[in-house]
């Protein structure tokens, strides 16, 4: 063995009896990082796993308090109930050992599709740090996995679909698409060309991948509780999306005109279709998954009708290291570096931000940032 070997492996030790003695003083000690938002999916599954209503408020309160959670008002899980299967495994297990379990699933997501869409979008290899940096870097990868939110598993929904598109497997692309389908109108526009795809170039295996899987995790939850739709229906209807004030031009679009004026927020939506219809004509012949969907997530995002919160940016992980991948391929010049200028400055704004414990609407600038830069950097590439 050469030392460079030994000296990892002894590192690696030493990382390891960290982590274990981290993780046994967390599970002696809830009030060390209690419990955010990840109650919602534990109590939610938990009510699932039982056959009850994993929508129901005082139901959810009563198990979100027994986790640690200080709260008077339950907090909901608003995604549909096809997301279940993704979370009642949580719900079989103490509350405490959820949460690390949890932590580390985002993390190993994230970790996981930071290397993989870098080797998807061809970066270089020697600039595979890089890849690292951009993440590490990344606030809103913080913010997801310090309030317990279930955005990196859209994350590996869109690194799956790529991955497995490289691979030339359309029907596990197709199917790696029910993560994303966890929050589906923050990709709305991939939806849209799976059906012009189909509509139009007659092919069918990643939608039929997608509706295989989507239909089997919209079963499940009717094997344990065969009213959870209509008890999700129900849910919808007592707290209407019309009352959420998330990061979207709709929510500007109502706060200049009237908060009555609940239309204004799909505004956003039908430009968005626009856009799709005029970038689909364009590109339909030479059409690539690998290449498109970083775009598709992005203009998704911004158009995004609602729910588009500061802690599902880290979706915008893939766009970011599809811009980084393809900048890192030409020579260093003037877009490149005035793209790493404005990351960091950008993520030491929303640092700031998130230090402050401001509204979460204060961070509605970036996605349509990270949509300007990434229109102008890759522009450049097209014209050469």
């Amino acid at each position: 063995m050469t030392f460079r070997t030994v000296l990892s492996s002894v590192a690696l030790l030493i990382v390891g009896l960290l982590l274990a003695w981290q993780v046994a003083r967390l599970l002696a000690n809830p009030t060390i990082w209690p419990p955010d938002d990840f109650v919602e999916y534990w109590a939610a599954g938990r009510l699932a796993l039982n056959g009850e209503d994993p929508y129901s408020p005082p139901k959810l309160l009563e198990l979100e308090r027994l986790a640690g959670r200080d709260t008077d008002e339950a907090i909901m899980m608003w995604n549909p109930p096809w997301t279940l299967p993704v979370v009642m495994p949580l719900g079989a297990m103490p509350a405490r050992a959820a949460q690390l379990v949890w932590l580390g699933l985002g993390l190993a997501a994230l970790g996981f599709s930071t290397d993989r869409l870098w080797r998807d979008f061809d970066g270089p290899a020697k600039y595979r740090w890089v890849a690292w940096a951009i993440a590490l870097a990344f606030i809103p990868a913080y913010m997801v996995l310090q309030s317990g939110q279930i955005g990196p598993l859209l994350v590996l929904g869109a690194v799956g679909f790529i991955a497995f598109d490289r691979l030339k497997l359309p029907y596990l692309a197709g199917a790696a698409t029910v993560l994303l389908a966890i929050k589906p109108h923050l990709a709305y526009l991939l939806w849209l060309a799976l059906v012009a795809d189909v509509a139009f170039n007659r092919r069918w295996k990643h939608s039929a991948g997608a509706l295989g899987m989507g239909l089997l995790f919209a079963v499940v939850p009717l094997a344990f509780n065969p009213d959870v739709y209509q008890q999700y229906a129900a849910a919808l209807r007592d707290h209407p999306p019309a009352q959420w004030v998330s990061l979207t031009m709709g929510t500007v679009l109502r706060m200049i005109f009237g908060q009555k004026h609940f239309w204004l927020q799909f505004v956003p939506v039908l430009l968005g279709i626009g856009w799709f219809a005029w970038h689909w004509y364009r590109r339909a012949k030479t059409w690539d998954w690998v290449e498109q969907t970083p775009l598709l997530v992005l203009v998704s995002f911004v158009t995004s009708p609602y729910g588009a919160w500061h802690f599902d940016l880290v979706l915008l992980l893939v766009p970011l290291l599809h811009l980084a991948a393809t900048l890192a391929k030409r020579p260093m010049g003037p877009i490149t570096w005035m793209a790493v200028g404005l990351y960091v400055a950008s993520n030491a704004a929303m640092l700031v931000l998130n230090a402050m414990e401001v509204w979460s609407f204060a961070f509605a600038w970036f996605a349509p940032l990270a949509l300007g830069c990434y229109a102008f950097a890759i522009r450049p590439r097209r014209a050469a």
